[in-house]
């Protein structure tokens, strides 16, 4: 059974950083698409950034520069470097997997950039 588990959400000062931490069991986080989404109040869910099997990633405009998504395959998890928060930031974040078969989502984790 696939199950992601995010931490490292919190509140922040606006310029402030944080890291999430996704850790993932049941599946190998290095052989399949993985990412990080975001929902904030009253909007809908959306991409943050991502990082394919082969180690390419992808990011918002919104967050380029500011945010690093990365991955440990020892570890068998996930991570987003967040620097330079901004009170725009401020949200539900989850964790995304995608095999071949189903999606997978963690429960979601609170950040919360105050300015």
């Amino acid at each position: 059974q696939v199950q992601l588990v995010e931490s490292g959400g919190g509140l922040v000062q606006a310029g402030g950083s944080l890291r999430l931490s996704c850790a993932a069991s049941g599946i190998i986080v290095g052989r399949n698409f993985m990412g990080w989404y975001r929902q904030a109040p009253g909007e809908q869910r959306e991409r943050v950034a991502v990082i394919t099997s082969s180690g390419n990633t992808n990011y918002a405009d919104s967050v380029k520069g500011r945010f690093t998504i990365s991955r440990d395959n020892a570890k068998n998890a996930l991570y987003l470097q967040m620097n330079n928060l901004e009170s725009e930031d401020t949200a539900v974040y989850y964790c995304y997997l995608l095999n071949s078969i189903n999606a997978h989502w963690g429960q979601g984790t609170q950040v919360t950039v105050s300015s």
